[in-house]
């Protein structure tokens, strides 16, 4: 079960914190395109923020096998280094390369922003669903 609640926790952190931070730098005209977007994408013609939640559910599982042992501030320090550093490195060396995106300055320290805040919901929502420490 706690393996499906840190799936969970990246999907909700992908809808309230990655998405508010990015409805912040649109409305500050730093990004092109407004949060929560519904726009279909392939395969399945799902919308864009569905998707995107999905994946930020699958990056909760790591997550949560990094941070699930850790006592005090070193959870959240954690788990906003793992939502920093992993989704952001996939995003820019990937994800963007694959999609003909430019990766600059700006929308690495961008990523690192919206993701960091990914993580700190992760970690919040996991602590929130009341997930113990498990070595399961």
């Amino acid at each position: 079960m706690q393996w499906f609640k840190a799936w969970l926790a990246g999907f909700l952190a992908t809808l309230v914190f990655h998405q508010a931070v990015f409805g912040v730098f649109w409305l500050l005209g730093a990004v092109p395109a407004p949060p929560f977007a519904l726009d279909p994408v392939g395969p399945l013609g799902i919308p864009k923020v569905i998707s995107l939640a999905f994946w930020g559910g699958v990056w909760g599982l790591p997550a949560w096998a990094l941070i699930r042992r850790a006592q005090g501030g070193s959870y959240w320090l954690r788990a906003i280094l793992f939502g920093a550093i992993g989704p952001t490195a996939v995003a820019m060396l990937v994800v963007f390369p694959l999609k003909g995106l430019p990766v600059t300055v700006t929308t690495v320290i961008g990523g690192v922003l919206v993701n960091s805040a990914w993580g700190l919901g992760v970690g919040l929502l996991m602590r929130l669903f009341g997930t113990k420490f498990a070595s399961r």
